[in-house]
């Protein structure tokens, strides 16, 4: 199911100078901030959960998401180069699984990484704050990549779109909207990090077992149609 030729394509697609510089903003701008809160309000297990969750997760992992996910594909679609790559002998699931994986593993390091260095820098992982967080940004990373890696194959105005639903769905309603709360990727990774952290620094409106399904759900169903809409598009380009 995994191409390497695939991979390396798409990888350096992600991860060239222009689409870097943009990738890196947020995990930069995440470092700065707690820097300067850590200078400002010292090591403080509150102020830790109320950064990494009010920006790292709410903001940061979704909109790098965005970024990956649609960028793993929907340029190639926008410009016709996808057809070079559906002529070759290549399954089409076994393309969105090979791109799916790169846009993970990019997202991952992109907001991952950041969350953990930015939690040991306010308060040390106190209460595994920092862990859990990471955690969070990890699974959610799964998430997100699918859905906007389907957004990025049906729609040609995928980055507007998956901007909209972080910015607006995920980081305003998501976390300040009851009944939206509970269809939040968000929540969902949040529940996941309040197993890890214990206590109730961190919380969600979602329990564990709710949350553990919509992920595995939401991830394979949205790769699955992913597929589904790659090889209608090469049947079309057929015809």
């Amino acid at each position: 199911m995994y191409d390497p030729t695939v991979a390396r394509l798409t990888y350096r697609a992600l991860l060239g100078r222009r689409r870097a510089l943009i990738l890196g903003a947020l995990p930069l701008l995440l470092i700065v901030i707690s820097v300067a809160v850590r200078a400002l309000a010292g090591a403080d297990d509150q102020t830790a959960a109320d950064v990494l969750g009010g920006f790292a997760l709410a903001t940061m992992v979704p909109i790098i998401g965005v970024i990956a996910g649609t960028g793993a594909i929907g340029p190639e679609i926008d410009d016709g180069s996808v057809v070079y790559l559906l002529s070759k002998p290549l399954k089409r699931p076994a393309i969105i699984f090979t791109k799916l994986i790169v846009a993970v593993a990019v997202t991952m390091v992109f907001s991952a990484v950041p969350t953990m260095i930015a939690g040991l820098i306010l308060n040390g992982n106190g209460q595994q704050i920092a862990v859990a967080y990471t955690v969070a940004a990890l699974v959610s990373s799964i998430a997100y990549s699918a859905l906007f890696l389907l957004l990025g194959t049906v729609s040609r105005h995928a980055v507007v779109f998956g901007l909209v639903y972080a910015l607006v769905w995920e980081a305003l309603f998501g976390s300040l909207v009851p009944g939206a709360r509970t269809l939040s990727v968000q929540q969902w990774s949040l529940a996941v990090a309040h197993k890890v952290a214990g206590g109730d620094l961190v919380t969600s409106e979602v329990g564990l077992t709710t949350a553990t399904v919509l992920l595995v759900a939401v991830t394979v169903l949205a790769t699955w149609y992913a597929g589904q809409k790659l090889r209608s598009l090469t049947l079309a380009g057929e015809e």
